[in-house]
């Protein structure tokens, strides 16, 4: 499992785009995102690398991340 910081998401819309971001790249991939602590937990078996690119290539900074 991994928890992400990610700035710049403030509505469901958003919390959406970085879910599907994230399943593009692991489509098994469990997604929870706290929108007023800016985390999401990501259970995949893809990288943190991979999942990282993908929620910034959606357009949103990951400032943080650990494997827990």
């Amino acid at each position: 499992m991994y928890e992400l910081k990610v700035n710049g998401m403030s509505c469901g819309g958003c919390s959406n785009s970085v879910k599907r971001s994230v399943q593009a790249v692991d489509s098994s991939a469990k997604v929870d995102v706290d929108l007023p602590s800016k985390t999401v937990r990501v259970t995949a078996a893809a990288s943190l690398e991979d999942i990282r690119a993908a929620i910034t290539e959606a357009g949103y900074p990951v400032t943080a991340s650990t494997v827990l």
